[in-house]
């Protein structure tokens, strides 16, 4: 199973950007798809983004789309996600997934970070 730590969340304000990273640790990150998905208090967990360990994607939720950009580092076994033009409504914990297909859907990925907290107030 891969280890995966986010790191970067925080306060922002609406319109701000924030760089959300995924390290992994114990596997070699370029050999699987990775992911990020969000949960927001009282909703259930949704699809923001993945990218494949080929040259298939990147995928976006259509709510982030032309905003976020997900991107690898394999040298540095590091995916990252790139947050633009933030809105409140873009306020929940991140999660970083590792799986063996970029998609949308969280059965597709066996191995998940422990989350971290983006804000973005109004």
């Amino acid at each position: 199973q891969v280890q995966l730590v986010e790191s970067g969340g925080g306060l922002v304000q609406a319109g701000g950007s924030l760089r959300l990273s995924c390290a992994s640790s114990g596997h070699i990150f370029s050999n699987y798809a990775a992911g990020w998905f969000r949960q927001a208090p009282g909703k259930q967990r949704e699809f923001v983004a993945a990218i494949s360990w080929s040259t298939d994607g990147p995928y976006y939720a259509d709510s982030v789309k032309g905003r976020f950009t997900i991107s690898r580092d394999n040298a540095k076994n590091t995916v990252y996600l790139q947050m633009n033009s933030l809105k409140p409504e873009d306020t929940a914990v991140y999660f970083c997934a590792a799986g063996h297909i970029a998609s949308g859907y969280e059965g597709d990925f066996g191995s998940w970070g422990q989350g971290t907290q983006v804000t973005v107030s109004s």
